[in-house]
């Protein structure tokens, strides 16, 4: 996800601090465990597990060095839109897996090019189908300001948006058995959904905001699963945490992970999936 479309604000979080230690420690073996100072502080007394996301923008990543510096998990961009699929995809996904991480590909989401399903089934064709091995997390989709400027919105009012996700949600679920994340900013999603409250019942949050802090989420998530809190650090792509244990983390990747974290935070879904 370049910068440019998340609006950052100036100079977030170029240097890390040492509360994530005690997060870090909960996590990580001793043995695998970097210096505290490596990461950007998750919030106070959560543990947290360190991972990153990447795209073809990051070539050929060094996924053994990611992992030896902390890293136990990532996204991989594999689609956007209608038709592009990303070059580099399965060379990614693959070395992110060989190094033991816990990985999933996410897609950018274009509502001004294509219908929602048709996008969905991109992503699903080209990586996004999910395994039931116990190192693939859910597909991801990447919803965000329109990176060729312009509405932010791609033209769409704020009712489209809504059934826009909605389809591409129900569309991965139908093809995958599993709900997708949703990457977003709480700027956008208020701008552009009307901050629509109904996904949190379903759909991990990944939320992007390269501050201190995740901040004020959008309405229908009690509390996040991802964070995206830098664009560049410690490990190759964008800098990012996990909401819970590495335990935690795994359950996300299981296929009856309905209840592996509470409600709103990660894998809660309906009764019967």
């Amino acid at each position: 996800m370049p910068v440019s479309r998340l609006r950052r604000p100036p100079c977030a979080l170029r240097v890390a601090v040492l509360t994530a230690a005690t997060a870090l420690l909960c996590v990580l073996s001793p043995a695998a465990a970097p210096a505290a100072s490596a990461f950007a502080p998750g919030p106070v007394g959560a543990e947290q597990v360190p991972g990153m996301d990447v795209s073809r923008h990051q070539g050929t990543v060094d996924w053994q060095g990611a992992w030896n510096s902390g890293a136990r998990w990532a996204y991989v961009k594999a689609t956007e839109g209608k038709g592009f699929q990303s070059p580099t995809f399965a060379e990614q996904f693959q070395g992110a897996y060989d190094v033991g991480m816990i990985r999933g590909a996410y897609h950018f989401g274009r509502p001004d090019t294509s219908g929602a399903a048709e996008q969905a089934r991109n992503l699903v064709d080209h990586g996004g189908q999910w395994a039931d091995d116990g190192r693939t997390l859910p597909p991801a989709l990447d919803i965000e300001y329109n990176p060729t400027g312009g509405d932010a919105c791609y033209g769409r009012s704020r009712s489209e948006i809504v059934a826009w996700i909605g389809e591409f949600s129900d569309t991965v679920h139908e093809l995958t058995g599993r709900y997708p994340a949703i990457y977003t900013t709480t700027d956008w999603w208020t701008q552009c959904t009307g901050n629509d409250g109904s996904f949190g019942a379903t759909n991990p949050l990944w939320i992007a905001r390269y501050a201190a802090s995740p901040g004020t989420l959008p309405s229908g998530w009690s509390d996040y699963t991802f964070w995206q809190y830098a664009d560049a650090g410690t490990f190759p792509g964008d800098q990012n945490w996990f909401n819970g244990t590495l335990e935690e983390l795994e359950a996300l990747a299981e296929a009856d992970a309905t209840d592996c974290l509470p409600a709103g935070r990660a894998c809660h879904a309906p009764p019967g999936d």
